[in-house]
């Protein structure tokens, strides 16, 4: 293991802390929530295996509990995690190489917190790190969860709001310094900034799931609006001569005046006699011949 991927994946595990501290927080309270539902701790803790859905599970539990049927929950909770779609559409083309039944593995554990980790542990890192992808899912997103869950069911109401302890602004807060880390440049910004103000607006107008879509759609279409920042450092020429913005028109007068300094000498024209031409050229070709032949012996 190199130094640079020790270094990345040291600050993943730092990363990681924050994520899970909001994830044990909100997993307590649906331990609790399924609990005051009627589901059995079996139940409960598959849930959190299984389905492994953050705010789908709340969801569910709520439209189990008011007796929907279960084709509604289905398509609602479909329609609630469609997001994931762009998760796994964003890292798809990473994963090519990694073989189909691995990367169905790690879309089970895919979720918002394992998106950004993910995302931010490639970008910081260069590359591709499939162990990096599953410190942060698994350490900091299913374990904590599921560990959380079950402490949640059987403490009950020994549990507190995670709002009344702060918690719920640990994860909102932890999300946005992962998405700091990711702009690069303007048009990064530019997709952050539209896909959240379009994400808000739709999610206080239509609601949260469509808001969450619709602005991740949106701002990166933005974001590509932007025209790119041109290379601020030096060409790299293949000769030492400085290079600069050149006109035709400058060109030539330069090369007017050049003549001027220097002139070149005239280069003489005449009129010559083919047969005249033709008897030097066997003359040279004689003395040639003469050259070449060998002294007679004294």
């Amino acid at each position: 293991m190199t130094a640079d991927l020790r270094a990345a994946r040291r600050q993943l595990v730092l990363d990681s802390l924050g994520i899970a501290v909001s994830a044990i927080g909100f997993a307590l309270v649906f331990g609790l929530s399924a609990r005051n539902a009627g589901y059995s701790l079996v139940e409960t803790s598959a849930m959190s295996v299984f389905a492994f859905a953050g705010a789908a599970q709340f969801a569910a539990v709520g439209y189990v509990a008011q007796g929907l049927p279960w084709l509604p929950i289905v398509v609602l909770t479909f329609f609630l995690n469609a997001r994931h779609l762009l998760y796994s559409a964003s890292l798809a083309p990473r994963l090519r190489h990694v073989p189909w039944y691995h990367r169905a593995a790690m879309a089970h554990v895919l979720t918002d917190e394992a998106f950004a980790l993910a995302a931010t542990h490639f970008h910081r890192l260069g590359r591709v790190d499939v162990p990096g992808y599953w410190i942060g899912a698994v350490l900091g997103v299913f374990i904590p969860w599921n560990v959380a869950t079950i402490a949640g069911y059987l403490l009950g109401s020994a549990i507190p709001d995670p709002a009344v302890l702060g918690l719920d602004i640990v994860f909102p807060a932890a999300m946005a310094g992962l998405a700091v880390g990711l702009m690069t440049g303007r048009r990064e910004v530019a997709a952050a900034c539209a896909g959240a103000a379009i994400g808000v607006g739709a999610s206080l107008v239509v609601g949260l799931s469509v808001g969450i879509v619709l602005g991740g759609l949106v701002g990166p279409l933005v974001g590509m609006a932007v025209p790119a920042k041109a290379a601020s450092g030096p060409i790299a020429a293949e000769s030492s001569l400085p290079l600069r913005p050149s006109h035709m028109a400058e060109a030539v007068a330069e090369l007017d005046d050049a003549e001027h300094v220097h002139p070149l000498p005239p280069i003489p024209f005449g009129t010559y006699d083919i047969d005249e031409a033709l008897d030097e050229s066997e003359a040279d070709a004689a003395l040639d011949v003469d050259a070449d032949a060998p002294e007679p012996p004294r």
